[in-house]
């Protein structure tokens, strides 16, 4: 049984541990139980199609199948059952915050983050609307900022040129690791947002709300639009540099900002170490990330950034490589270098 060296780490200015123990490869833990295998997963509905569409495949190339329960809460509401140690792995469609590094903390759950996709957060309008085909940040701001509320409720208050219509407002709930990233890069501010909106956690929701009415704006995930390219209408997103329509190729371009985003999966410790069914359920992940991300609408990582996830994977590195809070305009690169350096 091979013996190796742990590092328990959360990255940025947070304490650290170096422990030995054995790596999650070797392990020979077994939990005993007449009972099918259960894995447990819950948070980003955005991560959601992927993880749903592995869990799938994971199931399809075994004999003995495991019962891979898929869930979503929003990012936030994902970590908050993820630290109190009741799912296995957390969806995130964000770095885990300070204060859920510390929950985590206070119920002992050490977590492994592997980042596997890259998403393109979409502003969407129903295809009725014939007047709209880009907007500033400037505009989403003015549009989604606190002070918009019971104010800003007509097209023409956006833009002088757009009708003198009324504008309805969808988008992610306060659980949502999209509502997080989407407030910060508009407002310029985490969680602070108009509250007068159709608020949800579910992105098939807020795809229906577009969907069926004309004055509609949202945002979501970018699988969800893909999707749903007849339902919907994206608009290009102009952050001074000229107006760019979310694609994959504006992700790895890096010119589709501030909305391009990096999303993970955390992995539980315990769990990797001592449930066979999550280490190899994680294996499979990471291997077929590369092939699966792109059949739901996602951007996949480079070859060398899944041989990362492998390796601290394999190694049981724990903790975080950024620093507790929503990072904006993450490019493939700078992703890539923070894990290579962490």
């Amino acid at each position: 049984m091979k013996i190796t060296p742990f590092r328990l780490a959360s990255g940025l200015g947070v304490l650290a541990l170096v422990v030995g123990t054995v790596g999650l490869l070797s392990s020979r833990s077994q939990v005993q139980s007449s009972q099918v295998p259960t894995i447990k997963i819950d948070g980003s509905s955005t991560v959601y199609p992927i993880t749903n569409l592995i869990a799938s495949e994971f199931n399809a190339s075994r004999s003995d199948k495991v019962q891979v329960k898929v869930d979503f809460s929003g990012t936030t509401g994902g970590f908050r059952k993820f630290c109190e140690g009741t799912t296995d792995i957390s969806n995130a469609s964000r770095p885990i915050l300070k204060d859920e590094m510390a929950l985590c903390n206070r119920n002992n759950v050490r977590y492994i983050e592997l980042p596997i996709a890259f998403d393109a957060l979409t502003i969407a309008v129903n295809p009725e609307n014939d007047w709209a085909k880009d907007i500033t940040v400037a505009e989403l701001k003015k549009l989604w900022e606190p002070a918009a509320q019971g104010k800003i409720t007509k097209w023409n208050q956006v833009r002088p040129s757009w009708p003198d219509r009324p504008i309805k407002l969808y988008g992610a709930g306060k659980d949502s690791g999209t509502f997080d990233y989407f407030t910060e890069a508009t407002v310029g501010t985490v969680k602070a947002s108009r509250k007068d909106y159709t608020a949800s956690e579910d992105d098939n929701l807020l795809v229906q709300g577009v969907s069926q009415d004309a004055n509609a704006l949202g945002y979501f995930g970018f699988s969800y639009y893909e999707a749903n390219p007849n339902k919907l209408k994206a608009l290009a997103v102009d952050n001074g540099k000229g107006a760019v329509l979310p694609s994959r190729k504006g992700v790895e371009r890096n010119q589709y900002q501030p909305f391009s985003r990096p999303l993970f999966i955390y992995v539980n410790f315990q769990s990797a170490q001592n449930k066979p069914e999550v280490r190899e359920f994680v294996e499979f992940y990471i291997n077929n990330a590369p092939t699966l991300v792109n059949s739901v609408g996602y951007v996949p990582l480079s070859a060398e950034a899944y041989h990362l996830d492998q390796v601290q994977f394999f190694n049981g590195e724990v903790g975080t490589a950024f620093d507790g809070k929503a990072q904006l305009n993450l490019t493939l690169a700078e992703v890539l270098r923070k894990k290579a350096s962490f």
